[in-house]
């Protein structure tokens, strides 16, 4: 398997390589496209999420500054809307559901690495797939950690961190995310 097909597998991978730095300089190169195109009208930066994510629904949004690892592991439904400056490490899938806002300054996060420090200490990292579901809202400034789902019409508190799964329906807040109520 070369590094890209072990990252995209989740296994542990080196960032170095050569491959995957290309394609993290391409996706740079987007974003500042991207994010240099602030004044440019809706079909046009829409266009422009079309060719630097791996999918962009009818009508998505995302607002600059927007920064991410490689943007093709990224799948927004209809409807999604992100806020100012949020960050998707994408190094495995993200997929946000039709209809999900997600505040300023929420960082979704999938890259992981390894808790054993020799092996950590080898520059190996994973990913973990996040999920977050259709309608769900997710407060400013949220960390979202690698491997959660987040059900269905959801709430995530403004500054929580979600380390667990989220069951839909369900509001948390805090750090560590807890639920609210029903």
């Amino acid at each position: 398997m070369t590094q890209k097909q072990r990252m995209l597998a989740g296994k542990l991978y080196r960032a170095d390589d050569p491959e995957l730095v290309a394609d993290a300089a391409r996706a740079t190169a987007w974003m500042a496209r991207y994010n240099g195109a602030t004044t440019a009208d809706a079909a046009a930066r829409y266009a422009l999420l079309k060719e630097g994510l791996g999918a962009a629904g009818a009508g998505a949004v995302v607002r600059s500054p927007f920064h991410c690892d490689y943007g093709y592991n990224i799948h927004l439904e209809d409807g999604v809307f992100l806020n100012f400056g949020c960050i998707i490490l994408d190094v495995v899938a993200v997929r946000i559901g039709a209809g999900a806002l997600i505040g300023p300054g929420v960082q979704i996060l999938t890259a992981d690495h390894p808790r054993d420090p020799a092996t950590r200490g080898q520059m190996l990292e994973c990913g973990r797939p996040v999920t977050i579901g259709r309608n769900v809202w997710i407060g400013g400034g949220a960390l979202v950690l690698p491997g959660v789902a987040i059900g269905d019409d959801a709430i995530v508190g403004a500054g929580s961190v979600v380390t667990r799964d989220v069951p839909a329906g369900i509001t948390v807040a805090g750090n560590p995310a807890r639920s609210l109520r029903p």
